[in-house]
């Protein structure tokens, strides 16, 4: 899903054609009230925002959005850009800043990366899931997992047997739907970002 926000009406349909020739899905909205009023955190995607509209600027939506605790791609557009403008984008973790009229195939690189970075965050927010099924303890066995330490140097660092680790390892390995231990620090870690 790409959610497109411009106040120019010819913009907005050229864009959503052009995206749409590459498969692309597009909402497109004309402010960002408009956009507030209808984005749903679980519909992810990348943000197309233009910088300079009427009441709210395609920086204080990423603001406002931020707020909600939605943190996905951006990339800004603008027709009057400017190096401040560009530095402050940047800054608020706009992946690219676009002048009008957009390089059709700029941009479709830059949202291949917005997409891939909307990816691994969405894998990130599935881990970081799991892992609110764990209790404390498992939690805490999990990090020393992590940290390759065995059975018995966990149980020595917990103060507890090395049975009653394993039992807490085999509890972790069923609620995060994998025995293997690469697997189960690659989600401690993706979640830990």
């Amino acid at each position: 899903m790409i959610y497109l926000v411009d106040d120019d009406l010819a913009v907005r349909e050229a864009m959503t054609l052009l995206l749409a020739t590459y498969g692309k899905e597009v909402t497109a909205f004309p402010d960002a009230a408009h956009l507030l009023a209808h984005v749903e955190k679980s519909k992810p995607g990348v943000m197309l925002l233009d910088l300079r509209m009427p009441a709210i600027s395609g920086l204080q939506l990423l603001k406002k959005l931020e707020d909600l605790g939605i943190r996905w791609p951006a990339i800004m557009i603008t027709g009057h850009g400017d190096v401040e403008a560009c530095r402050r984008a940047f800054k608020a973790g706009v992946v690219d800043f676009l002048a009008k009229p957009v390089d059709e195939h700029l941009l479709m690189e830059t949202i291949a990366t917005c997409e891939a970075a909307l990816d691994e965050l969405l894998i990130c927010h599935e881990n970081s899931q799991l892992l609110k099924h764990l209790t404390s303890r498992e939690r805490e066995v999990i990090e020393l997992v992590s940290k390759g330490f065995g059975s018995k140097d966990i149980a020595a660092a917990l103060d507890v047997s090395v049975r009653t680790v394993d039992s807490h390892r085999a509890s972790i390995a069923t609620k995060l739907g994998t025995p293997a231990v690469a697997e189960q620090t690659r989600i401690w870690l993706m979640a830990h970002r």
